[in-house]
């Protein structure tokens, strides 16, 4: 087994103690912060970051900016700081998992994560992402593996910034994209595009398929195929996998997952109501388990882009506000929700 050359390295006033684990940027390690006398998680990266002054810059512009956040569902930056070549970041130790392990953990055991637990973690999760939003921060990376878990399973995102400093690395940037993880990557990510708000919406949504149904909306080998996905092909419905998803819960997904972003929930906050709607719907009980799984998974609703309400499949207009669900772009043929294909001239719908 190869030695880590950084155990028992202190880096400023941090003790390197433990790996913690690795990803594809950098590496975590459990440290002491000797002048506070407390254990804090340190996130180094590798060193050849440091010799671009340009990305170092960033980096702490980066760190400042993040740092200046306070939620409970976002990990705490303590510092960041350089020494002897090493580009380093420390936050607020958690030591529960991650959701990814978590996630990882129930398909070991063949379920999926019952709904009160995903109600709980991704409304949390929302109300993490609005305040950064709203504080002009967008993650770019959320994913399973940056959701720590505390001992009480509450959730705390991470590695905030992480992905915007990255996104100038042409060693870590993929021809044709900006930087993230593939499977979770919003459309206009693949195609390397202006990114706001709704990539991370989009991300959030394919974690709750996630959790709801055992598997990715997307799956695919290589990127490519991925990001061919995510930018041309409509995601599975969630109750055709696990029909014991209600409608009304797949359709907070699907609305997080539409290809344009215009037509996915404008703020996080927004998607966590919807989820908490849907969820208060539900039976309970005893009624709870009566549900028929058949009419869970065959009926699909589509969210109105103006009000947000929910619509049949066959409607063209919303039947609450009148705004066309889906109109094609190239010739203005006011399509049923349902079509991939605008019925007048043959343009696809739904993609850039």
């Amino acid at each position: 087994m190869q030695q880590d050359d950084l155990i028992g390295v202190t880096l400023g006033n941090y003790k390197i103690l433990a790996p913690l684990g690795q990803g594809g940027m950098a590496r975590v390690y459990k440290a002491h912060q000797e002048n506070l006398d407390r254990e804090v998680a340190v996130k180094v990266l590798p060193p050849w970051f440091a010799a671009d002054r340009n990305f170092v810059e960033r980096f702490n512009q980066e760190a400042r900016l993040v740092a200046r956040l306070s939620h409970p569902n976002i990990v705490t930056v303590h510092d960041a700081n350089e020494y002897n070549g090493h580009l380093y970041i420390v936050m607020q130790l958690v030591d529960g998992g991650t959701l990814k392990q978590r996630l990882d953990q129930l398909q070991t055991l063949g379920k999926t994560m019952e709904m009160a637990e995903a109600r709980r973690i991704f409304t949390q999760l929302a109300s993490a992402l609005s305040y950064a939003h709203e504080n002009g921060i967008i993650h770019r990376d959320v994913k399973p593996v940056n959701v720590l878990l505390d001992r009480s399973g509450r959730p705390i995102l991470s590695d905030f910034g992480i992905a915007k400093v990255l996104a100038g690395t042409k060693a870590l940037t993929r021809q044709g994209a900006g930087v993230g993880t593939p499977e979770y990557m919003s459309p206009e990510q693949c195609q390397g595009g202006a990114v706001d708000a709704r990539a991370d919406i989009y991300a959030l949504g394919v974690m709750l398929f996630e959790a709801l149904t055992g598997r990715l909306p997307f799956l695919g080998d290589n990127y490519p195929a991925l990001a061919h996905s995510h930018i041309y092909e409509m995601p599975p419905h969630p109750g055709a996998i696990n029909p014991t998803i209600d409608p009304a819960v797949a359709q907070v997904i699907q609305t997080a997952l539409m290809k344009n972003p215009l037509q996915r929930y404008r703020q996080a906050s927004d998607m966590a109501e919807a989820l908490e709607r849907a969820v208060q719907s539900l039976p309970t009980g005893i009624e709870r388990e009566a549900v028929d799984p058949s009419r869970v998974a065959t009926v699909p609703l589509y969210t109105c882009p103006q009000c947000r309400h929910f619509n049949k499949l066959e409607m063209r207009f919303c039947t609450k506000c009148g705004f066309p669900l889906n109109r094609c772009r190239v010739c203005g043929a006011e399509n049923k929700a349902s079509n991939r294909f605008c019925s007048m001239c043959g343009q696809p719908l739904h993609v850039f």
